[in-house]
């Protein structure tokens, strides 16, 4: 959906994190490398049809809320934000009230942002540093590690067992500078099973060392017809002709890790990198693309006197054809007030190109499927990143929660080479 204007910034020289996750990336370079000299592109087995339905069917929207957004785990947070111990962060994550710690021993924590009392929310929306919440409502008090520490007038309150009131916990895990959250109470939820390895490639972007330097949203389509565009360079030099320019191709190359996906696109020229020994080849070109974690993020990197990274967290909206897109910004340094307003600038620029183009695209996609006019959409051999995401979303609505382990071990969708 996005790419730098230009050639990729220059990341800051982080050495190698993980030789194996490096030597992944190098080999998936050299596969990109050969679709570049044979001016080829990566190419699933057939034409793929999505019944236009599921983009605005309301019963097939609360099925996807149930069996994907209530069942995956979804990035809430950064590293950056809860860098202190006794920090927390406080959301409404479509419609469910979560609430991040990090506790006095630095470890990350996630619970339902809910009183045991009578169900109030505890903490207002926002970021902070406390190690105390009090319930607004009757001043109940809970500790970051979750623990009911408090009871107003606890005498003439009654008996009550203070260790089975605690703050409802949530399954959550740190990973590659992010903070990811499962939206259902249980006892553990294998993250390693669903990254498959991929979180380990996630740390070479470097994201845990960044600052937030912005935040803003975009309200957008149907939550499948915005991630559509994460996945699609097919559109880019034509939607974004005015935006972009004419120098950014069409060609996409995919790797995929389960359902999470990187798109990139052959560059000319990237076979000089075989006059160089591996070692030296740039994270520039080893990390170039779009990379996106199933089922609503999408990584791009932009320049703005610097490397700027844009992470988008796409959620569902309350009616079938909405979704609101949070864009945070991570700089690998703090900025001086001159980068700070060129990151400001971009900020806008992307706003605009994903508000004024993007998204008032995906829009009318929405009305128009919504006529019943259409049975299918298409999805080319070219565009295998989108076939192979909605072969995962149609998998996952119709597994249930004891085939999910089977579901995370075996291919989904085609194979695209």
């Amino acid at each position: 959906m996005y790419v730098s204007r230009g050639y990729w910034p220059s990341f800051p020289s982080r050495g190698i994190r993980n030789p194996m996750s490096r030597k992944q990336l190098i080999e998936m370079t050299r596969r990109h490398m050969a679709h570049s000299k044979a001016g080829s592109v990566d190419q699933a087995p057939d034409v793929f049809r999505v019944p236009a339905a599921h983009y605005c069917d309301p019963q097939r929207g609360q099925l996807e809320r149930t069996q994907i957004w209530r069942r995956l785990p979804l990035m809430l947070g950064f590293s950056a934000e809860l860098g202190e111990k006794n920090t927390y962060r406080a959301m409404e994550v479509a419609g469910f009230p979560v609430l991040l710690t990090r506790d006095g021993s630095g470890e990350i924590r996630a619970f339902v942002n809910m009183c045991s009392h009578r169900g109030s929310q505890i903490v207002a929306e926002g970021v902070g540093q406390a190690r105390r919440f009090v319930c607004p409502y009757h001043g109940w008090t809970y500790n970051v590690e979750g623990s009911l520490v408090g009871i107003l007038d606890s005498a003439e309150f009654g008996e009550l067992d203070r260790s089975c009131l605690g703050l409802t916990p949530l399954p959550a895990s740190e990973r590659a500078g992010m903070i990811f959250v499962v939206l259902r109470p249980q006892e553990s939820f294998d993250f390693e099973a669903y990254f498959q390895g991929y979180d380990e490639i996630l740390e070479h972007l470097g994201l845990g060392d960044c600052h937030v330097v912005g935040r803003q949203s975009v309200d957008g389509p149907n939550w499948k017809i915005a991630y559509d565009g994460y996945l699609d360079f097919y559109h880019l030099p034509i939607l974004h002709r005015e935006s972009f320019g004419s120098e950014i191709g069409n060609k996409a190359v995919y790797d995929n890790w389960g359902p999470h996906q990187r798109v990139n696109m052959p560059f000319p020229g990237m076979e000089k990198l075989e006059e160089k020994p591996e070692a030296d080849w740039p994270d520039a070109v080893l990390l170039a693309g779009i990379w996106t974690i199933f089922p609503h993020i999408s990584i791009a990197t932009f320049d703005a006197d610097g490397p700027l990274y844009m992470v988008s967290q796409l959620f569902p909206g309350e009616a079938v054809d909405e979704s609101i897109t949070l864009q945070t910004f991570l700089s690998p340094q703090a900025p001086d007030a001159k980068q700070q307003a060129k990151i400001q600038q971009q900020m806008e620029f992307l706003h605009h190109v994903v508000q004024d183009e993007d998204y008032a695209t995906g829009i009318k996609i929405g009305r128009a499927l919504a006529t019943g006019t259409k049975k299918n959409v298409l999805f080319g051999r070219n565009e295998g990143g989108g076939q192979r995401f909605h072969s995962w979303v149609d998998a996952l609505v119709e597994t249930d929660d004891d085939g999910l382990p089977e579901l995370f071990a075996r291919q989904v969708g085609p194979t695209v080479r």
